[in-house]
């Protein structure tokens, strides 16, 4: 199949437009610095194998860089890149670790070595599935090796240079569900999570506190060593641990008796020291309480003057001049600043107390200094109380003003909303206008319908008095029937005057008969033909509007009503059924003439 080669870098254009490692014909790969075990080129960072599908799957192409599909030329077939302004193909969510593609459209001459030669240039086919019905399934060996695959669904191919139906098609490339590709993801899934669990386990014994050291035997050596350890101060908490973990374990006996109490006596030898570190720690926390309380005493001074600078613009001469939104930041302010006060103040105080509480027996005796606090706390929370008290009442005028702010405010929205209101009554009178008029046309409607319902029941209780009449007539007709055969029944005498007689006799019910016929003018038996021959037209029948409609187009005088007193005059050549069910009940006639023909 020798075709000329117009790109032969065309397969390697569309597969760098994807990212992906372009094959040659022979199967062997175009760029010699690609990496086939990683899906990439050297030189770029490597891609992160935990992605959907746990497989090394090649980045998604951005979507403002389209990618451009040129013709592909293979051996024995030639691949033509669909119209570039059609939307991509459809695909089916990507199963986990899928490695099949179902492949369809395939050309009907098509065969394995055919999709063999297209498909191994995305990578190692591990087993084609070909069906006779012109699709196949496709297994790779990795996963990345699909999405090349996908690249081709579109693509027309053909087979040569062959025009024939048999030897075209057009590709579709679709993800495809196999138990095996599952299979493998689930477990390269539990591999993965088996390693997981070995670097949690690595990482909680990394972070996880070192064990103590363990403690020694007894022995002479090591009781001296231990000896000197309690003599110094840097190691006597591991010398202590040492000793108590040996006297625990019974370690004493009358040998040893001698070097434990030496080892406890240098042990009770440090407790002075711990009293006076103890000592010059308490003098370092009252130096500590002194320098704080001092702090924090000029800290409230300076919330005492940040107090009272809200509490001079609050008053009336400058509150007035201030707009509604400086007065609420001002008044919340305040409000913050006075609860900060306050608590530092109780915190103070708490400190105080606990100095009183702690008082030794020389402060106990001199009274006087006791009473000086105590009055100078009780000054303190007067002077606080009345700032409170004017602070309060500075508030209440502010939210005076407020409120006959306010009371203007709603003044104005009442006078809006009396206009508005009047617009609405307005609308509303128009709307109450129009219903009337409604309802003006609806009653003279009502009063047209009552007539015609008035005309209906004429016409029904005609129908009824025509009804009635004809079956007398038919009873009539029935008595002289029975005269009649009653009259033939009585002699058989042969005499000419006998059966002239009869004649004569036969002749009067025929006579009467006529004249008692349901067909009483020549316009109702043209209108009865008319209406056998549409009817005999029509086997299933028709409804009385629609065989009225009809014979309107032959004569527009024609009523609904008398058509249908003609057809119940007639009961053995019309008669009327029931069809339908439900809603769709009607009444349907239908032409029995021949029936009647029979029973008549």
């Amino acid at each position: 199949m020798g075709l000329p080669m117009s790109d032969p870098t065309a397969w390697a254009t569309a597969m760098n437009n994807l990212g992906m490692a372009p094959m040659g014909m022979t199967g062997q790969p175009l760029l010699p610095d690609f990496d086939p075990a990683l899906g990439m080129m050297t030189g770029i960072p490597p891609i992160n194998p935990m992605m959907p599908g746990l497989g090394i799957v090649p980045p998604p192409i951005p979507p403002d860089m389209p990618a451009v599909k040129e013709i592909i030329h293979c051996k024995s077939c030639t691949l033509f890149p669909p119209n570039p302004h059609l939307p991509p193909p459809a695909t089916r969510e990507r199963p986990p670790g899928c490695k099949t593609v179902f492949v369809g459209g395939l050309p009907e001459n098509g065969t394995e070595q055919i999709i063999m030669e297209v498909f191994e240039q995305c990578g190692e086919v591990i087993a084609i599935r070909k069906s006779k019905k012109n699709f196949c399934h496709i297994r790779f060996a990795e996963e990345f090796m699909v999405d090349k695959a996908l690249y081709l669904s579109g693509y027309r191919i053909r087979l040569g240079s062959s025009t024939d139906k048999k030897d075209t098609g057009r590709l579709h490339v679709d993800f495809a569900q196999a138990r095996d590709d599952l299979y493998e993801w689930e477990c390269k899934q539990r591999m993965l999570a088996r390693e997981e669990r070995h670097r949690r386990r690595l990482e909680e014994e990394r972070f996880r506190p070192p064990s103590p050291p363990p403690v020694v035997h007894y022995s002479d050596h090591e009781c001296s060593i231990v000896a000197e350890k309690l003599k110094d101060d840097t190691k006597f908490s591991e010398a202590v641990q040492t000793l108590l973990t040996w006297i625990e374990r019974g370690e004493v006996n009358r040998r040893t008796a001698n070097n434990f109490y030496s080892m406890i006596q240098s042990a009770n030898s440090h407790i002075r020291r711990l009293v006076n570190e103890k000592a010059t720690h308490e003098k370092e926390m009252e130096e500590a309480k002194e320098k704080f309380k001092i702090a924090l005493s000029g800290i409230l001074v300076q919330f005492e003057q940040i107090v009272a600078v809200y509490h001079s613009a609050s008053k009336q001469k400058a509150w007035d001049h201030f707009t509604k939104a400086q007065r609420k930041n001002i008044s919340v302010w305040c409000k913050q600043a006075e609860e900060i006060r306050n608590i530092h103040n109780d915190e103070l105080m708490g400190i105080r107390r606990e100095e009183e509480m702690e008082m030794s027996d020389d402060e106990i005796e001199d009274p006087s200094e006791m009473k000086e606090t105590e009055e100078s706390a009780l000054v303190s929370q007067v002077e606080a109380l009345k700032e409170e008290n004017d602070s309060l009442r500075w508030q209440l005028d502010a939210y005076r003003n407020e409120v006959e702010l306010l009371k203007q405010e709603q003044g104005k929205a009442n006078r809006d909303e009396d206009t508005t209101k009047e617009q609405q009554l307005k609308l509303l009178q128009q709307a109450l206008q129009g219903m009337q008029q409604h309802l003006l046309k609806v009653q003279d409607e009502y009063k047209k319908r009552e007539a015609e319902l008035e005309k209906v029941r004429e016409d029904k209780l005609k129908i009824e008095t025509l009804f009635e009449t004809l079956k007398e007539q038919q009873s009539l007709a029935d008595e002289e029937d029975k005269e009649r055969d009653a009259i033939d029944c009585q002699g058989n005498e042969s005499d000419t005057s006998r059966i002239c007689a009869c004649s004569q006799e036969k002749e009067c019910p025929a006579e009467k008969t006529l004249s008692n016929s349901p067909v009483k003018s020549e316009r109702e038996a043209l209108l009865v033909g008319i209406i056998s021959t549409f009817l005999h037209v029509h086997p299933f029948g028709a409804s009385i509007e629609y065989i009225c409609s009809y014979l309107q187009r032959l004569d527009s005088k024609i009523c609904t009503t008398e058509v249908e007193v003609l057809m119940t005059r007639l009961q053995h050549t019309f008669k009327q059924e029931l069809s339908g069910v439900g809603a769709s009940l009607e009444k349907r006639w239908k032409f029995c003439g021949f029936d009647g023909l029979k029973m008549t």
